[in-house]
């Protein structure tokens, strides 16, 4: 009730950012869990333009589709990756903040589980042809399936590599939505911060939840 209209107003000129009666397909996550390759990939596989909502990052976005009637694609990724991911994108955000907002986020969208079709970025990652397919059993759609070969995603992120630049004037290896050996490297530096004693409450906080929305086993 009170994050919803700051963002309207905030992204009125942005589109597909903001969930309305008239959105078809809501694709929402917590930051570096796959949300800009799914949107991408969605959009390449269908025919027609389809009115679709992301890149929120906010619970409140789910919440809000769930009263319009909207089918949601939640999105969720191990809280370790999402969370070093989030801090080396972010580098003013310390590892505790993140990690607190990670709760905040899917903790919040717990009680309406069962009315969301959840993907693990591990499956939007190597078979979103199957994660549509399986949106369209839950929701009774019938959303064209993305071929997730070699081409097609890379296609996929030649589009982000273009978003990133049209942002920020060339690519940013921090901030580009798609593999990066920088990245990398800089994610070994941090897995010990994440790792870290004091923040041993949370993390296992943390598992908890995403274990609650992705049992063990149910990965590829």
């Amino acid at each position: 009730m009170v994050y919803l209209p700051f963002a309207r107003l905030r992204y009125r000129r942005v589109p597909n950012r903001i969930v309305d009666p008239a959105t078809e397909l809501v694709i929402e996550g917590f930051q570096r869990s796959g949300n800009t390759f799914a949107a991408a990939a969605f959009d390449l596989a269908q025919g027609r333009p389809v009115k679709t909502a992301h890149h929120l990052h906010s619970s409140a976005q789910v919440l809000e589709a769930l009263r319009f009637g909207v089918p949601v694609l939640l999105l969720i990724r191990d809280p370790k990756d999402t969370v070093i991911s989030h801090v080396i994108r972010e580098p003013c955000v310390t590892m505790r903040q993140s990690l607190s907002a990670w709760i905040r986020f899917y903790g919040r969208l717990l009680p309406v589980a069962d009315r969301l079709f959840v993907a693990d970025f591990t499956h939007v990652s190597s078979d979103f042809g199957a994660v549509i397919r399986d949106l369209n059993v839950r929701f009774g759609t019938g959303y064209k399936e993305f071929d997730h070969t070699d081409e097609n995603v890379a296609r996929c992120f030649e589009a982000i590599e273009e978003r990133n630049r049209a942002r920020f004037g060339t690519i940013v290896e921090g901030k580009v939505a798609r593999p990066s050996e920088e990245r990398g490297a800089r994610k070994a530096q941090l897995v010990a911060q994440f790792d870290a004693p004091g923040l041993a409450s949370m993390r296992e906080r943390a598992f908890e939840v995403y274990r609650a929305f992705v049992p063990v086993g149910s990965e590829p």
